[in-house]
């Protein structure tokens, strides 16, 4: 197994290169320079998922520099097809061709994590499928961008830590307002005590999952339906799930247990992380789940720290948004704003003793330099975890409307059997961990 990110044999490449350049003229996006990454050095990325949250990724990827996308899979043949030419046509005019076909195009993500020229995948499928694809990608030497909510279960996400550390990987999950400034700086404001003691987080996102039952639809020819169900119970097809191509909308497989966790996860996942980060949390979580009386309730599950501070899911006037509220003020950040009361919180200079969080302004080029550095990026596979547990576990208070007691070391709830059943899902054969 491969411990660097970039495949040595590959590297044998420059030197091969430099001799011959002794006898004749070798441009210099093979030998590299200034503004070129040499052909040894770049990392070789495959594309799992390619449905429509992974045209914005890739076009955030291939602005790099030092990065080829070279191969990508899908059980949809339009969505691959269309993504195949989104890439190739980027190289060939980044290379001044009429035409370039160095993508291949796989039905079978295997044929992507059992190449030794690929370094790393990034999977942007639906959430049921990120643990199975990410390990067996680990389990092959290859790095991981998985998309967030990193893991469909709490089970699934300890698994997929234990594997990256094992086959030491470095892991980019896809919460990126981890790499927003306005995000870390609302963070560091609440982690150096700006507002005093945090007594209170309000965390607006979308409504909790719920299960699936969508109607039968004639399968169309173009996409492989069992795959994409995968380790999920067979059930007939429905376009809301994976629509063609055409659709001009978001799939809505997000909203069902089944594939997704509703608005809770997938929302959650962005904001739930921030607040988990501005709280400290990041290698922890809440011990106490509090849902609402009201049946059917889709806000106002509360989450109780070890110190007292509450989190609660809340809509609180600003969009999908969190407010951290303390014991001398307030800061609320989104994506459209980063506010205090009192406004002064916001020009407060943190000192060089305080705590400074992690730095990150490109979430795609972190993991890229961390591949180079073996370092953790800024929403490691660790944090990843955590903040889909408190995604995961909200989902179940919500489903059984009782007051629950988590463990955040043995990722457990205490005395609750009905609860734990939830912590992981019924694989369908032969499509398990």
């Amino acid at each position: 197994m491969k411990k660097s990110g970039i495949s040595t044999s590959r590297r044998q490449f420059i030197k091969q290169s430099s001799k011959i350049a002794a006898f004749t003229i070798i441009p210099r996006f093979v030998l590299g320079g200034k503004g070129y990454t040499t052909p040894s050095d770049q990392v070789t990325i495959g594309f799992i998922g390619t449905g429509k949250q992974s045209h914005g990724l890739t076009r955030g990827f291939l602005r790099l520099n030092g990065i080829r996308i070279v191969a990508n899979a899908d059980v949809d043949q339009q969505k691959k097809e269309a993504y195949a030419k989104l890439v190739n046509d980027h190289y060939a005019e980044s290379s001044v061709k009429a035409s370039y076909q160095g993508m291949d195009s796989y039905g079978d993500y295997k044929k992507i994590t059992e190449r030794d020229d690929i370094d790393a995948v990034i999977v942007a499928t639906p959430d049921h499928w990120h643990a199975l694809i990410c390990i067996d990608a680990m389990k092959a030497g290859k790095d991981v961008y998985c998309e967030k909510p990193m893991a469909h279960t709490v089970y699934e996400g300890r698994k997929m830590v234990e594997v990256a550390r094992k086959n030491e990987r470095v892991f980019q999950t896809g919460s990126m307002q981890r790499s927003w400034k306005d995000f870390r700086r609302a963070c560091e404001l609440v982690r150096n005590g700006y507002i005093g003691d945090v007594k209170t987080v309000k965390v607006n996102v979308g409504d909790p999952a719920v299960h699936c039952d969508l109607p039968a639809e004639d399968q169309p020819e173009y996409l492989n339906w069992n795959i994409w169900l995968g380790p999920a119970q067979k059930r007939p097809y429905n376009s809301i799930l994976s629509p063609p191509i055409t659709f001009d909308g978001w799939p809505n497989w997000r909203k069902y247990w089944e594939y997704g966790g509703g608005g809770v996860t997938d929302w959650g996942a962005h904001m739930f992380d921030i607040a988990q980060w501005g709280l400290g949390m990041d290698d922890s979580g809440p011990v106490e789940l509090m849902p609402p009386k009201k049946k059917n309730a889709v806000r106002g599950l509360k989450f109780r720290y070890a110190n007292g501070t509450e989190m609660i899911h809340e809509d609180f006037g600003r969009g999908y948004a969190v407010e951290f509220i303390g014991t001398n003020g307030i800061v609320r950040v989104s994506r459209e704003f980063l506010e205090a009361d009192p406004d002064n919180i916001l020009s407060a200079e943190i000192p060089s003793d305080g705590i400074h969080l992690y730095q990150s302004d490109n979430h795609y080029q972190n993991w890229i330099d961390c591949i180079h550095s073996r370092e953790k990026p800024v929403c490691d596979v660790e944090i990843g975890q955590r903040s889909a547990t408190v995604c995961n576990i909200g989902n179940i208070a919500y489903k059984l409307g009782s007051n629950l007691r988590w463990d955040p070391v043995s990722e457990r709830f205490e005395n609750a059997d009905e609860a734990n059943l939830w912590l992981t899902k019924k694989y369908r054969e032969p499509f398990s961990l």
